[in-house]
């Protein structure tokens, strides 16, 4: 039972957890991308080019955010079942672990989608992005990411464990 956990548990990080990962390191430069009409809302567009981004790709990479981070609750719930069935809950590899999961789904929660999501409001409006603000969502996907990487690494290593180095 254990090994059937911990496949469920590591498919949910790689389905989950890496769409968020790609879709929210894509947006803040979708975001940029994005060509504002000239003159306000009903201007025309300002010329963009064959490279210019579209409000509609900048609207789905938010939305495999959202989905996927909600879909991403299997990855510490299958987690917890596997460390369960190990008897490894009491480890601090998995304690630092946990702790960096809350950490990286309390900044996704908190900073990452809702910036996102007052960006696409802007977009849908036809307003233009500041750059400064797609550098502040990228610095937060990137600590996010970075948080990801780092449980990523625990699991792997696990310190104490006959695998670890």
């Amino acid at each position: 039972m254990t090994k059937f956990l911990l496949s469920l548990h590591v498919l949910a990080a790689i389905v989950a957890v890496g769409p968020v990962t790609v879709a929210a390191s894509m947006f803040p430069a979708a975001a940029r991308r994005v060509p504002v009409p000239v003159g306000g809302a009903g201007g025309g567009r300002d010329g963009g080019g064959e490279d210019a981004g579209d409000v509609r790709t900048v609207r789905l990479l938010h939305r495999i955010c959202r989905v996927y981070a909600g879909l991403g609750i299997a990855v510490p719930v299958l987690g917890f079942a596997t460390a369960a069935s190990t008897g490894v809950l009491g480890d601090g590899w998995l304690i630092t672990s946990v702790t960096l999961t809350a950490v990286a789904a309390g900044l996704l929660a908190a900073f990452v989608l809702p910036r996102q999501e007052e960006l696409l409001g802007q977009l849908a409006d036809g307003q233009p992005v500041e750059r400064a603000r797609t550098v502040r969502l990228a610095m937060f996907t990137g600590l996010f990411n970075l948080l990801w990487a780092t449980v990523t690494i625990l699991m792997i290593v696990r310190p104490g464990s006959t695998t670890g180095a």
